[in-house]
């Protein structure tokens, strides 16, 4: 029969040189693939969709502001040289107003109440397990 493990820090005995350098190594690994594997562009494009459908694609080159009339009232979406923002929302909890200034690809504004979304597209998005 085997021996029970240990409690605490007893384990720690138990450990060879090469385990050590095996822990090393994934260690290593996982910190220099950070940046390759969760990179994300820089937005070019806004993609505003009502009720699910593009309601309008706006490049991130120019400063304006546009007016989306969902069910429960007005969006106010304002766009700046390289990043936009949900200003104003008629939904009571204001998630989609609180993302701020969205800039890299991928993030997304989501303004449920009022079937609205804000999202940053570009040439390189991150994966998304949505999109899946």
């Amino acid at each position: 029969m085997a021996a029970p493990l240990p409690v605490g820090h007893d384990w720690f005995r138990y450990l060879r040189p090469g385990d050590a350098l095996l822990i090393g190594i994934a260690f290593l690994g996982v910190v220099v693939s950070l940046p390759l594997f969760w990179r994300s562009g820089q937005g070019t494009r806004a993609v505003i969709r009502l009720e699910g459908r593009i309601f309008q694609e706006i490049p991130l080159v120019a400063a304006r502001e546009i007016r989306v009339s969902g069910p429960l009232g007005e969006t106010r979406i304002v766009i700046e040289k390289g990043r936009a923002r949900v200003a104003a929302d008629p939904g009571l909890r204001q998630y989609c107003v609180r993302q701020g200034w969205l800039s890299a690809a991928g993030e997304i504004a989501i303004c449920a109440p009022n079937r609205v979304s804000l999202s940053i597209e570009g040439e390189h998005a991150p994966y998304d397990s949505l999109n899946y």
